[in-house]
């Protein structure tokens, strides 16, 4: 009996506990419901085309896109091709706006038209050197003891610069040279190794019957293993050329002679040296080194040129064109002084020994003749020194840019002191001929390489 009265107190205290828990509950204040997401994107413009049936041929697609949403900003059409109402940002005149779907007007593409820039080059710059009576370099000019002349009209300087400038170097090795020649030069590669600093750049060319890239530009490493390559090429041998035969005694048939009552008479061909050829080849090349290197071509060379194809006019126009000066360390008959001056004697079918000087002297740069091996080393320091630390000019030419040639003459207001720059320039790559107007100049059987011009 108290077993019974027990369990039915147990159950009514339980279920009480049940109806306090529920009013509880029901008397909590209900939490804000999150913010519902809103769509502020403006509505996309791609319209899907809707099947085609009996009751909507002919009906646009767009009756079927959704309303935007009123907070949006309306979006115009693309046919009316305007972009945002607002004003432009400052600046903004110049921007031309191409309508969506639509190419831009011009011969070019639109990456064309993103991409090009136009701009009038009228800028030249000059490097000048200045030595005194001794031949030493002279320092401390300021831009006001300068002056520069165009066409015989005095220029205004607007940049001068006294400061070193990295070397671009094209070496140019006369692999036709004697063979005791050439193996002298040989000898001095690691003096001419240490010539060059870690920011210049050097290239390695060679020539005699053919002209051969020995190394594209690089560092000083570059350059050691380029001239070690070449450090065993034997040059031509001295003495007379052997024409053939035990005697040169001509052609016979069973030891006795074909036509013994005829003197036979063999002429030696002689072995071509383009010079011209290198040198166009190395200012090519150099034409695409960075423009804030000053770019030189060094000629290690007797001077002897016979059988280019390109002539010396050709090659000069090249060089002033890209702004390149011709450096050169003359050995065997270039340094001796007899030679030198029999090699101003043009002999037909003997080839020009007297380029080199003319190169140089056109192009403002510089002809060291030396015989000696200590002395030639001694001759890379001077060129590299001289052709690194130059005064630099820089005017503005009024003129417009064309393919004519344009004289310069610097002048310095000091006294006693040489002053070494090129004699002009072409601020346009010269025109080339036409083949009938070049085929009129060059008839078949005439000697491809005319006579150089005095400088």
């Amino acid at each position: 009996m108290f077993n019974r009265r027990l369990s039915f107190w147990m159950l009514c205290a339980t279920f009480s506990a049940l109806l306090f828990a529920a009013a509880a509950l029901s008397s909590q204040e209900k939490l804000p419901d999150a913010p519902a997401p809103q769509n502020n994107a403006p509505v996309p413009q791609v319209s899907v085309p809707t099947p085609s049936g009996p009751d909507n041929q002919g009906e646009s697609s767009s009756a079927a896109n959704p309303e935007p949403n009123a907070k949006t900003r309306p979006v115009e059409s693309a046919d009316t091709g305007q972009g945002n109402p607002q004003p432009p940002p400052p600046g903004a005149d110049q921007i031309k706006t191409i309508p969506r779907g639509e190419a831009p007007k011009t011969p070019g593409s639109g990456v064309d038209e993103l991409y090009r820039l136009e701009v009038n080059v009228n800028f030249v710059s000059v490097p000048v050197t200045v030595k005194d009576h001794e031949g030493h370099l002279v320092e401390g000019l300021l831009q006001k003891d300068f002056t520069v002349y165009e066409d015989g009209v005095v220029q205004k300087i607007s940049f001068f610069t006294s400061d070193p400038f990295p070397l671009s170097t094209a070496l140019v090795i006369d692999l036709s040279l004697p063979e005791t020649t050439l193996k002298k030069v040989s000898q001095t590669y690691s003096a001419l190794t240490g010539a060059f600093g870690p920011f210049d750049n050097t290239a390695v060319y060679t020539y005699g019957n053919s002209v051969t890239r020995q190394s594209d530009f690089g560092n000083a490493q570059r350059l050691q293993l380029a001239l070690n390559r070449i450090r065993d090429v034997q040059g031509t041998t001295p003495g007379p050329v052997q024409l053939g035969g035990p005697l040169g005694s001509g052609p016979t048939t069973n030891s006795k002679p074909v036509d013994p009552g005829r003197l036979q008479v063999n002429t030696p061909s002689r072995p071509s040296s383009v010079l011209n050829d290198a040198i166009l080849m190395a200012a090519q090349d150099l034409a695409r080194q960075p423009r804030e290197t000053h770019k030189i071509i060094f000629v290690i060379s007797n001077g002897r040129e016979y059988g280019s194809r390109a002539s010396y006019e050709q090659v000069l126009k090249v060089l002033l064109t890209n702004n390149v000066a011709v450096y050169s360390i003359g050995v065997d008959s270039a340094a001796m002084p007899v030679y030198r001056e029999l090699g101003k004697l043009h002999i037909p079918t003997q080839g020009y020994t007297d380029i080199l000087p003319k190169y140089a002297n056109a192009t403002g740069g510089d002809v060291l003749n030396e015989m000696s091996r200590e002395s030639i080393e001694t001759a890379y320091q001077q060129i590299t020194l001289q052709a690194r630390n130059q005064y630099t000019l820089g005017y503005n030419t009024a003129q417009s840019p064309s393919s004519k040639y344009r004289d310069i003459e610097v002048r310095v207001k000091r006294p006693g002191l040489a002053v070494t720059a090129k004699h002009g320039y072409y601020p346009l790559p010269p025109q080339r001929q036409k083949p009938e107007s070049a085929a009129q100049q060059n008839p078949p059987g005439a000697p491809q390489n005319p006579t150089p011009q005095p400088q």
